[in-house]
C-alpha cells in the first residue's frame, strides 16, 4: 500500500510540474512590449496568415494587434478548363468591389513575414504592374 501511495504522489507531484511548465512557458501569453517588432530593408514583405492566403505589400505597424498593409498585392490561381495548365496572376488589391486603400491584418492570424527580394519574380510583377497602371 506504501508502495501505491508513493506512486500516485511522485505521479501527481510530475503532473503539476508538467502544468506549471506549459503554464508558464509555453502557453505564456506574448506580449508585444517583450518583442521588438522585425525591421526589413526591402521596400515590400510576404505576410502568409493562418488561413493559407499570402499578400505582399508594405507592412507597418508590425508591434501592434492589426499591422497595416498598403500597396497590397495578392496572387490568384487559374486553371485552364481545357488543358489544365496552372497560371497565377498578381493582383493589386484595391480593384475590388470595395476598393479598399489599405489592409489591416489581426497579428493573431499572421504566421510568417518574410521580405521580398528586389529581384524576385514578385517584384518583377509588382514593377510590371505598377508601369502599366493596373
Amino acid at each position: 500500500m506504501k508502495k501505491l501511495t508513493a506512486v500516485v504522489i511522485l505521479c501527481l507531484a510530475v503532473a503539476v510540474a508538467v502544468l506549471a511548465y506549459e503554464l508558464a512557458i509555453v502557453r505564456r501569453p506574448h506580449r508585444q512590449a517583450d518583442v521588438a517588432p522585425p525591421t526589413f530593408d526591402t521596400t515590400y514583405q510576404a505576410v502568409l496568415l493562418d488561413n493559407g492566403l499570402s499578400y505582399y505589400g508594405k507592412l507597418s505597424r508590425l508591434n501592434t494587434p492589426y499591422p497595416l498593409m498598403t500597396d497590397v498585392y495578392y496572387i490568384v490561381r487559374n486553371v485552364d478548363p481545357k488543358t489544365k495548365q496552372v497560371s497565377f496572376k498578381l493582383v493589386k488589391r484595391g480593384n475590388e468591389l470595395h476598393a479598399p486603400t489599405e489592409t489591416y491584418l489581426n497579428a493573431k492570424h499572421i504566421v510568417m513575414i518574410e521580405p521580398v527580394g528586389a529581384n524576385s519574380q514578385v517584384a518583377r510583377l509588382i514593377a510590371e504592374s505598377q508601369a502599366t497602371g493596373h
